[in-house]
């Protein structure tokens, strides 16, 4: 774990509780000698704030703030992602690693192919998120929006490209900003048609891939 997020991190005294205190005292066994590095996530805050165990109970811990420092840790380069939704588990396993990735925001896109019974939780997203956090160290927390067609995606952002397999390749570090994924069967026709023949892009692979394997190696493309 490289920090703990807390909503009142930077305040002078806070209590840790709950399934923090569990995870720290419990699972990590934290010394209360060792100062402790907090976030607010929530925030945008670029500051770390370190803190040390004032008292502690079989509950709770009082924490006081020792110092602090500015440390930004975030991408270099944006990168949003238009996912075109799928299983919400294959969502909820991927997403750490777009997350260390670096994926600066996802739109998750209701695509004519996608399965229309399936429902994203943000609460449950945004707790993945923030584990995956505290542990890659990364200091902001990526955005999350849900928009109900591709239609209207690109017209919002109309410099999007389309992963598709019958494209270009994408080059490493390349500077696409937006990048839309489709469903598992892909996007049909009508929805490719949104885009310009140029901006079709593809991977070097003769392997075909499931939508999140496409998403990851894209995103590892473009981003590292």
């Amino acid at each position: 774990m490289q920090f703990l997020h807390h909503p009142q991190a930077g305040a002078l005294h806070l209590r840790v509780e709950g399934d923090a205190y569990r995870y720290l005292f419990k699972v990590r066994r934290f010394r209360r000698e060792d100062p402790l590095p907090l976030r607010n996530l929530y925030a945008g805050d670029d500051r770390i704030y370190f803190y040390s165990v004032e008292s502690l109970d079989r509950r709770r811990a009082t924490l006081v703030l020792e110092s602090s420092r500015v440390f930004p840790v975030r991408p270099k380069r944006p990168l949003h992602l238009g996912w075109c939704l799928v299983d919400p588990k294959t969502v909820e396993k991927s997403l750490p690693a777009l997350n260390e990735l670096g994926v600066s925001k996802i739109t998750f896109i209701r695509c004519k192919r996608s399965q229309h019974n399936f429902r994203l939780e943000t609460e449950r997203l945004e707790r993945i998120l923030i584990n995956s956090c505290q542990q890659c160290g990364r200091s902001d927390l990526m955005a999350l929006e849900f928009t109900e067609e591709l239609k209207s995606f690109v017209h919002r952002s109309p410099d999007s490209v389309l992963l598709d397999f019958s494209g270009k390749p994408l080059e490493c570090g390349e500077g696409i900003e937006t990048l839309v994924v489709g469903p598992e069967g892909g996007i049909d026709d009508e929805e490719r048609a949104l885009f310009e023949p140029g901006r079709l892009r593809g991977l070097e692979t003769p392997m075909i891939l499931r939508s999140e394997s496409a998403a990851v190696a894209a995103a590892a493309r473009l981003l590292l």
